[in-house]
């Protein structure tokens, strides 16, 4: 998919307040806890070393908050497509993620902002979405919170992009 279809995927994914994202399911494995935990740097031995997490009064090793977060981001900006921007994760941590398990990513839309008539910088026709995010697991819900996200304007179908690489083609 080029960008400009990517795009054009991003104008036809329904955004309303209530609009509820397809749940995404995401088996734990000891491979994703602890490299997720090297990935963002995370060398607390609960990560990593099962011994060391039991005598510490873990079960097992648990995900970490970061891997938690990137895993979160994911999840919205698939449903969103590849032209959506992060703007703001704000997550709270719950049941622990243990090796075995699977979290179940559900999102709801609970607020929309258009960019147009702004009068302001974002006066582009872009959107801003807020989903509520709750992730659970066999335990309880792992991670709750918001993440806001920017959607670019529709396409216009008649303009050429001023950057034809951008759309993959040769210019």
């Amino acid at each position: 998919m080029d960008q400009e279809e990517g795009e054009a995927a991003v104008a036809e994914v329904a955004v309303g307040v209530g609009t509820e994202l397809a749940p995404l399911e995401i088996p734990v494995t000891r491979t994703l806890i602890v490299s997720g935990a090297i990935a963002s740097r995370d060398y607390q031995d609960v990560h990593h070393d099962a011994e060391l997490a039991k005598e510490k009064g873990s079960p097992d090793i648990f995900m970490n908050i970061l891997t938690t977060n990137g895993l979160v981001g994911r999840y919205v900006t698939d449903h969103f497509g590849p032209a959506a921007v992060l703007r703001k994760v704000a997550i709270r941590l719950g049941a622990p993620n243990y090796p075995g398990d699977t979290m179940v990513l559900a999102g709801t839309v609970t607020e929309v902002e258009d960019g147009v008539g702004r009068g302001s910088e974002s006066d582009d026709g872009s959107s801003t979405v807020v989903v509520r995010i709750v992730g659970a697991n066999g335990l309880g819900k792992h991670v709750t919170g918001t993440v806001t996200v920017t959607l670019p304007s529709p396409p216009n179908p008649t303009s050429t992009p001023s950057r034809p690489w951008v759309s993959g083609r040769p210019a």
